[in-house]
């Protein structure tokens, strides 16, 4: 399937509110904890997803055991999972209504994609906001 096209991610970053951030961590040294402290910075609501620290506070956020905990609506679901566990994200991010599926850096999943495609979701894989967002200009 083809790269979404840089209007797209703009479109998909302006259009952005509350992000949902699959496999967030506590550990300051993990890539997910800056970028989900770059999106903060960016006007973002995220809200934090990981079952081991589900009822805790991260970056100001209640951390969530998994998407379908999440009362709040969610625009965009980022994934900082390996590529062979976002089938069932994909199949959460689509139960909840999230408009946008996306995979972080070395995240690639064809089949989780045409299934968020299918459901009317648009999708970003192998790429960071926090990269896309200076790199735009936004």
């Amino acid at each position: 399937m083809s790269e979404p096209t840089d209007d797209t991610i703009s479109d998909i970053l302006k259009l952005t509110q509350t992000i949902a951030v699959v496999g967030a961590s506590d550990n300051q040294s993990r890539p997910v904890y800056g970028v989900m402290k770059f999106l903060q910075r960016q006007g973002y609501r995220c809200m934090p997803v990981n079952p081991r620290l589900a009822g805790q506070e991260l970056l100001g956020e209640t951390v969530y055991a998994s998407l379908r905990n999440i009362a709040d609506s969610i625009d965009m679901v980022d994934v900082f999972r390996r590529s062979e566990e976002v089938a069932p994200i994909a199949e959460d991010a689509i139960a909840i209504g999230a408009k946008v599926l996306w995979m972080q850096l070395g995240v690639r999943n064809e089949a989780a994609a045409q299934l968020a495609r299918d459901a009317g979701l648009e999708v970003v894989m192998n790429r960071c906001p926090a990269i896309e967002i200076p790199r735009l200009g936004l």
